[in-house]
């Protein structure tokens, strides 16, 4: 099938909506589709193999960079990007911009959008409704049930049976395959060889970077990391750490998504530590909703996990798979954290759970759900 993803993601780029974009794209064509992504921007010599580095890609596909132009550019762009699919011959345009979706519909292209947030402003809901209403093929994937119920629950946003289904984000198996165990992964990548506790992502609010100090201040005798960040953050709670004289964290900054199994796998506990506001590049408070890509890798990585218990984390993470703690209880983790490291037969138990219970959420299967019977002759 010839599939048009159309995005308005900077590529390339390290914010969660150009990796989750790009490793959509990849399992559209892993399974055997000739797939297209549109972006707005100048290529500026991205290449396959530097792409392939930054965003942990193996199967190439066709990335097409059209320039913005001054007057409505995201608009413009949509239209531009939509009619390039029709004029190419696309069976199918997926994407998550409910405006692309909408003028895909009327030009009679069938039509997958993904959804990861509620609409925003007086004219968001306007689009996703309309595209509810119009006919044409069509289906919605969302990134969970909680999003589908705030959808229904706050705009009246109701899928007619079969237009959706829920696919969680995921995780490319074959990166994590043969991954050495925390010493081996600690000692490749030159850490300290000491029990360590690892958070990947981002430093914006909600992400519980607060958090994780307090937990390496009450827990001098461990080691604890955070990969990733943006220089300006890590530089910023680098130089807090020596004011406040904490020496058993650091910080890496960016590393490159293909780098980031042998971090993860350098752990003994891998953390989670949202707040009860999670914010985003953009802003808003994803709490309620969100399914963050790091979850997954974590399960992949086949390590304990200990995260805020947060009810949308539910519909993935469990008891036999995770430890659960409050957001706002720093207590609870403290005592969490201590109790699990020092219980490496628990730790194993968690491992094993998380390995095997990450087979339901590759990148594929989930591109397969999206896809499955879509559209219908």
């Amino acid at each position: 099938m010839n599939i048009t993803v159309i995005s308005l993601a900077t590529i390339p780029s390290d914010i969660a909506n150009s990796i989750q974009t790009m490793k959509s794209s990849q399992a559209l064509s892993q399974l055997g589709n000739d797939v297209t992504l549109l972006v707005p921007g100048h290529e500026q010599g991205s290449a396959w193999p530097v792409l392939a580095r930054q965003y942990g890609l193996t199967s190439p596909f066709r990335v097409v960079w059209l320039r913005p132009l001054p007057i409505m550019p995201r608009l413009l762009f949509m239209a531009r990007a939509v009619w390039q699919a029709r004029t190419a011959g696309a069976d199918l345009v997926y994407t998550r911009l409910p405006q692309a979706a909408v003028l895909a519909l009327l030009l009679g292209l069938p039509v997958v959008m993904e959804i990861h947030a509620p609409p925003t402003g007086t004219f968001g809901p306007l689009w996703y409704k309309l595209f509810t209403r119009l006919p044409g093929q069509k289906r919605v994937i969302s990134i969970t049930q909680a999003l589908l119920n705030v959808l229904k629950r706050d705009f009246g946003i109701v899928f007619k049976p079969g237009e959706s289904v829920v696919g969680p984000n995921g995780v490319d198996f074959d990166r994590f395959e043969g991954l050495p165990d925390p010493q081996e992964a600690r000692r490749k990548l030159d850490l300290p060889e000491a029990l360590t506790v690892i958070c990947t992502g981002h430093l914006y609010a909600g992400r519980g970077v607060d958090l994780f100090v307090e937990l390496a201040q009450a827990i001098p005798d461990v080691k604890f990391l955070w990969v990733g960040g943006r220089p300006k953050d890590v530089e910023s709670w680098k130089t807090r750490m020596s004011e406040m004289g904490i020496n058993n964290i650091a910080f890496t900054g960016f590393i490159p998504n293909i780098e980031l199994p042998l971090y993860q796998a350098a752990a003994d506990i891998l953390l989670m530590p949202y707040g009860r506001v999670i914010t985003g590049s953009s802003g808003g408070n994803s709490s309620e909703y969100c399914s963050p890509m790091k979850m997954f890798d974590y399960l992949a990585a086949g390590r304990a996990i200990v995260t805020s218990d947060l009810p949308v984390f539910h519909e993935v993470l469990n008891e036999k798979n995770a430890v659960f703690c409050p957001p706002d209880d720093v207590p609870s983790w403290i005592a969490a954290v201590r109790d699990l490291l020092g219980d490496s037969a628990r730790r194993e138990a968690l491992s094993l759970q998380a390995r095997q219970d990450s087979l339901k959420y590759s990148w594929t299967e989930r591109a397969g759900r999206a896809l499955d019977d879509f559209p219908k002759d």
